[in-house]
C-alpha cells in the first residue's frame, strides 16, 4: 500500500512540481484538488478519474481550435521527423516559420513588416520593451524610455513584463514594479465611471489622464503604451465607446509607440482576425501567442510596423547585429503546429463561428442573469465573457474578499461539469471557450454557470 501511496502521480506532483498561480503549502499538504488531465476532444477535456469537463476557457485563452487535433499531431510529428530543430541565429532559417511570419503579416496588415519569435507571451513582451529602447538610442533619444500601461491590464509574468501588468498579485514580495514602468486608468467603465458620465466621456477622460501623465513625466522622456485591445486576466474588461480612438490621439500628439497585446484576442477571439481589427488599433508592435498555435506547441511573436523595422534597421548599420535571442526562436516543430493550426482556423472559420456563436454567448449570458440579485455586469466581446459579482441594492458593492464569491462559482460550475476561470481582480467569472464551441454547447456553458450563481447567492 505504501509503495502504491509512493508511486501515485497525485502524491509524487505534490512531492515534486512546482505549480503556477498556486497556493504553494495548500497544495503541498493536499488541502487542496489536485486534477491530472488526460486527454480532450473537442470542447472537453477528461482526468484519470475519468470526469469529463467542458472547458470553457479554452486551457488559458489559449485551444482555439478544440482539444485532440489529428491536423495539428500529425504536422508536429511530420516536421519532427525531417527537422526537429535548427536556430534561427545570423540568417539561418526554416520552410515552416518562412510560410508563418509571411501569412501574420498578410493577416494583420496595418503596415507590419515581420516577426521575431519566442515561446510565451511574456517572452515577446520583453522582447516589446528591448525593441522600443533599441528603437529610441538608434534615434538618439536616450531619456525616452518609460512604458505606460493600465491598471489590472496583463502583460506577463517576468520582470519587466511582471512590471507592466498592473495586478497586486503579480507584484506583491517580487520587488515589482521595476523603475521605467508606469500606470494609467483602467478602462472599466461600470466600476470606474462617474455617475452621468456616458462611456465616450469616460473614454475622453482616459485619454486626458493619459496626457495629463506624459505631460507630468515629460514627453521626452515616455517611450510606449502597452494595452490588450480586451483587457484578459484583469477582468475580461472591454473598452468604453471611442476608448482606443481617444488613446491614440494622445499617443501621436506625444510620439509614444503602441504596443497592442494580443495573447489573447488575436487569431479569431473577438470574430475579426485580430483585436485590433475589431477596435480600430494602428500598432507599432504587436504581440501574440497562445491562439497561434492553439497551446498545442508554446510559440509566441511580435509583429513589428514598417516604421519601427526601419529604424531598427538603421540601427544594425550603426550598432551592428541585434544582441537579442532566444535558444528557441522560430522553433521549426512549433512553426509547423502553427501553421496546421491557423489552417483550421481558416479552413473552418473559426471566426466567423466566433462572430456568430460569440454573439449568441453574450445575448443568453445576458437574458440569463439580467436583474439577478449578485450579478453586477455582464460584458464581452466575441468569444470572450464575465460575470462580475456584486451586492447592495444596485449590485455594484463589491462582496467582502474573505467571502471568495467567483471562486466559489467557479468551483460550483466545476461541479456541474464546467470549466470557467475565477479571475484575481474581484469577484469575477470568465469564459473563453474554444473558438469550435457550438451554440448547444454554449447553452450547457450557461445552464451550469445559472445553477451555480444561483447556489452561491442561496448561500449568501
Amino acid at each position: 500500500m505504501n509503495q502504491m501511496r509512493i508511486n501515485d502521480p497525485s502524491v509524487l506532483d505534490r512531492a515534486h512540481v512546482f505549480h503556477p498561480s498556486t497556493h504553494m503549502g495548500q497544495h503541498a499538504r493536499g488541502e487542496t484538488p489536485n486534477r491530472i488531465v488526460t486527454g480532450g476532444k473537442g470542447v472537453y477535456i477528461v482526468d484519470r478519474d475519468g470526469k469529463e469537463s467542458l472547458d470553457a476557457f479554452a486551457g488559458l485563452y489559449c485551444v482555439n481550435v478544440g482539444y485532440g487535433r489529428t491536423e495539428i499531431a500529425e504536422a508536429i510529428h511530420e516536421q519532427a521527423r525531417r527537422l526537429a530543430y535548427y536556430h534561427t541565429y545570423v540568417g539561418h532559417s526554416n520552410e515552416q516559420i518562412i510560410r508563418l511570419s509571411e501569412r501574420i503579416v498578410r493577416l494583420a496588415g496595418m503596415g507590419m513588416s515581420r516577426v521575431y519569435y519566442g515561446m510565451s507571451g511574456s517572452d515577446a513582451n520583453e522582447t516589446n520593451v528591448k525593441m522600443v529602447w533599441y528603437y529610441n538610442n538608434v534615434l538618439g533619444r536616450p531619456e525616452k524610455k518609460k512604458i505606460i500601461s493600465r491598471w489590472r491590464g496583463y502583460h506577463g509574468s517576468g520582470l519587466m513584463t511582471g512590471s507592466l501588468t498592473g495586478l497586486p498579485l503579480f507584484h506583491n514580495a517580487f520587488d515589482l514594479p521595476l523603475d521605467r514602468v508606469l500606470h494609467t486608468t483602467c478602462p472599466h467603465y461600470w466600476r470606474e465611471g462617474r455617475d452621468g458620465e456616458s462611456e465616450r466621456d469616460f473614454a475622453k477622460r482616459c485619454a486626458a489622464e493619459l496626457d495629463a501623465l506624459i505631460e507630468a513625466e515629460g514627453p521626452e522622456t515616455v517611450a510606449a503604451f502597452i494595452g490588450e485591445p480586451v483587457m484578459g486576466t484583469g477582468g475580461i474588461i472591454t473598452p468604453p465607446e471611442g476608448y482606443w480612438e481617444e488613446i491614440q490621439k494622445v499617443l501621436k500628439k506625444h510620439d509614444v509607440l503602441l504596443i497592442a497585446d494580443e495573447v489573447v484576442t488575436a487569431f479569431g477571439r473577438t470574430g475579426q482576425t485580430f483585436g485590433s481589427h475589431t477596435y480600430g488599433i494602428e500598432p507599432d508592435l504587436i504581440t501574440i501567442a497562445k491562439g497561434v498555435s492553439s497551446g498545442y506547441l508554446p510559440l509566441s511573436g511580435v509583429i513589428v510596423s514598417d516604421r519601427v523595422w526601419n529604424v531598427l534597421v538603421d540601427g544594425s548599420d550603426e550598432i551592428g547585429p541585434l544582441g537579442h535571442g532566444w535558444t528557441y526562436s522560430a522553433h521549426p516543430v512549433c512553426a509547423a503546429a502553427a501553421n496546421a493550426n491557423l489552417d483550421i482556423v481558416e479552413a473552418e472559420d473559426l471566426t466567423g463561428n466566433a462572430r456568430d456563436v460569440g454573439g449568441y454567448l453574450q445575448a443568453r449570458l445576458r437574458e440569463t442573469f439580467a436583474g439577478h440579485d449578485i450579478v453586477g455586469e455582464v460584458r464581452g466581446v466575441g468569444l470572450l465573457a464575465a460575470l462580475e459579482f456584486a451586492t447592495g441594492p444596485d449590485r455594484r458593492t463589491p462582496f467582502e474578499a474573505d467571502q471568495k464569491v467567483g471562486p466559489r462559482i467557479s468551483a460550483a460550475m466545476l461541479d456541474n461539469g464546467v470549466i470557467a476561470r475565477a479571475l484575481p481582480h474581484g469577484d469575477i467569472v470568465g469564459f473563453a471557450p474554444p473558438l469550435v464551441i457550438t451554440h448547444e454547447e454554449v447553452d450547457t456553458v450557461v445552464a451550469a454557470a445559472k445553477k451555480a450563481v444561483d447556489q452561491v447567492s442561496a448561500e449568501l
